[in-house]
Formats: C-alpha cells, sequence, structure tokens
C-alpha cells in the first residue's frame, strides 16, 4: 500500500521495514543531502561491503558535501577518490559489484553521467540476464539532478526518463530527507542497480525528522501526499513542494490530490491507477523537457488502465523542448507554483 504523507510534517512516509521503525526509533531533525550523508555512513557502519567512489568524495567531502566525514570514518579503502572519469568509475564499480562487494558510485551531475552511458545500460542493467543468474550487479549509482540553482552548462539535466526506459535498472528520486535515508537505504541493500537521482535544488531546502537507526522505504511505492477529490498530480523529486504549494493555494477552489511518485522505475501502477480513477481528472508535474518525459509515460498508463474513468485530456506541466537555461531564465523553464496552478484550473475546466 502507498503511504500518505506531506513532506513539510516531520516523519515522512511511514513504509520503512528493517532495523528500526518511526514509531519507536530516535530521530535527528536532517536536510535531504545530510540524509544522503546519514543513509550512506548507517549502511556503511552495517555492512562493510559498502563503499564510497567518485570524484572528491573523500578527503573533500564531495561536492555537495554528501559525503562529508565518511573518509576520516571508515578510511580510503571504502572511501575511495577516483580520477575524472565517469565511465572508469562506473565500469570499476560493475566488477566491484560483480564479485560481492556494494559500491555507491557517485556521479558529481547527472549531466556528467553520459560517458557512462553505455557502463550502465549494457553492461549493469544486462549483468543478470546475460550471465544467466551467476552474477548481480548490487550497486547504486547516485546523482544530484535537477536545476534552480544558477549552475553552469551541463549541470542542470533532467533526463531521468532515460534510466526508465532501460529493462534492468531501478530509478528513484526522493523528494523528502526520510524518505531519502530509507529508499537509499533500500537501494543499497537491492541485488540489481539502481539509478538514485537527488533534487539539488532541495538538498538544504528545509529540514525533516529521520530515524538515526536503520530502516527501509520500500522501492517501487508511491506517496500520497495530499488527500483530494477534483483531480491528481503526479509529480517526483523537487517538483513536488511547489505542487503542494499550488494545491494549497488552490484549496477551497479544486480539491487537489498530490501523488509523488519517488519510483519511476518500477511505477506504483495500482496507486497511480487507483487516485486517477477517484478523481477521473489528472495533471503531471515534472522539471524536464515535455517531449518524451516520464510523464508521457504515465499519461499511457492511465489510459490503459482507466480511460473509462477520464473526465478531460491529462495536463503535463513541466519544462520545455530546449537546452536547460542558464541563471535567470532557470525561473522560468522551471515549473513554479503559479504555471502549476494554472495547469492544473485548465485541466479541470475542460
Amino acid at each position: 500500500m502507498a503511504s500518505h504523507a506531506n513532506p513539510e510534517a516531520g516523519g515522512g512516509a511511514q513504509a520503512e521495514t528493517g532495523d528500526a521503525t518511526a514509531a519507536d526509533a530516535e530521530t535527528e531533525s536532517l536536510t535531504l543531502v545530510q540524509a544522503v550523508r546519514d543513509g550512506l555512513a548507517t549502511e556503511m557502519a552495517r555492512d562493510e561491503d559498502v563503499l564510497v567512489m567518485g570524484e572528491d568524495v573523500g578527503k573533500n567531502g564531495g561536492v555537495f558535501r554528501a559525503t562529508e566525514g565518511l573518509y576520516e570514518e571508515f578510511g580510503e579503502d571504502r572511501v575511495i577518490d577516483t580520477p575524472l572519469a565517469e565511465s572508469g568509475i562506473v565500469g570499476t564499480a560493475i566488477g566491484m559489484a560483480a564479485y560481492g562487494l556494494k559500491p555507491v558510485p557517485e556521479i558529481q551531475f547527472l549531466g556528467f553521467i553520459y560517458p557512462a552511458f553505455d557502463q550502465i545500460v549494457s553492461h549493469a542493467a544486462r549483468l543478470r540476464t546475460r550471465s544467466r543468474g551467476r552474477f548481480t550487479c548490487p550497486m547504486v549509482i547516485r546523482a544530484p539532478y535537477g536545476g534552480g540553482i544558477r549552475a553552469p552548462e551541463h549541470h542542470s539535466e533532467s533526463t531521468e526518463a532515460m534510466f526508465a526506459h532501460q529493462p534492468g535498472l531501478k530509478v528513484v528520486i526522493p523528494s523528502t530527507p526520510y524518505d531519502t535515508k530509507g529508499l537509499l537505504t533500500s537501494a543499497i541493500r537491492d541485488p540489481d542497480p539502481v539509478i538514485f537521482l537527488e533534487p539539488k535544488l532541495i538538498y538544504r531546502a528545509f529540514r525533516e525528522e529521520v530515524p538515526t537507526g536503520s530502516y527501509e522505504v520500500p522501492i517501487g511505492e508511491a506517496a500520497v501526499r495530499r488527500e483530494g477529490e477534483d483531480i491528481s498530480v503526479f509529480t517526483w523529486g523537487a517538483m513536488t513542494r511547489p505542487t503542494l504549494e499550488a494545491a494549497a493555494e488552490l484549496e477551497g477552489e479544486i480539491d487537489v490530490e498530490v501523488v509523488d511518485v519517488r519510483t519511476i522505475s518500477p511505477l506504483d501502477e495500482e496507486t497511480v491507477v487507483a487516485s486517477f480513477e477517484k478523481t477521473g481528472r489528472a495533471a503531471i508535474v515534472h522539471e524536464a523537457p515535455k517531449t518524451g518525459g516520464f510523464g508521457a509515460e504515465l499519461v499511457a498508463t492511465l489510459q490503459e488502465h482507466s480511460l473509462l474513468y477520464q473526465e478531460a485530456p491529462i495536463k503535463r506541466i513541466t519544462g520545455f523542448d530546449t537546452p536547460f537555461p542558464l541563471y535567470a531564465l532557470e525561473d522560468y523553464y522551471l515549473p513554479e507554483p503559479a504555471r502549476i496552478v494554472d495547469g492544473i484550473r485548465e485541466a479541470v475546466a475542460f
């Protein structure tokens, strides 16, 4: 079953399993990037086969300080600074994973991942099937993704749909600190490769109570962040917050249900379809370009399962089909509450 939680409220999603539960665990107030660091440290302490590798992840603590202190705590054999060579980072990690380790390679920005694309789709994603189950590839490729921080070119990509298209990969995109630690734990413990995309726009945007111990948020379960009756809005990552802001702005006018997909592969079709069948209308919010974005897959899923429940065309509120713009133009490119409000009104007014 999907969990029901508002990412602004402490506690996050309550669908965790494992060593600790939200009800009985001690907690601390963390930002999303601190939850990444905490999740890595907790799993590294629990399982000596887990290691971190990437450019500047060691002594420097990572470009966003997501691995700060891990080098001092676990040493150079488990927190490995690599050359600037994404194909080499991922290729080495695949070899480690095939022989029993659980590497967590970091790609500094999603826009830098393309030199490693062949390693990911031709080798990591296919290792289980190519070896007829003799080998698995338990690795997590972490990458900050998305725009909004005034970064230079190649630093603001949102190409998650490329990886969701590839069988053999899981693609996880958290939107809260609680989910970040729990989903990262699940990803590290998964026997197959996971692309773990971290919305850097909200790395330090807010805090949330996160259990200090180990816990899992299951991969493949969406979270209903806000209940509603008039329209279902599906989103993920950094777009969850402006979508909730838009829903709050429309309160009293339109009753908006907000579903944070959290995992685009595998997709929680049950929760997505159930929400749409309840409301009969839908909008999808993501910052990736519209054409070929994962929103199109959601539209197709709803059409296939729930066409007779549909009351209006499904609205996609997305980035534009252009290269990601620089600096102040980001504010125009990214869906923000006012544009989301307009899209929701258009879908409901049809």
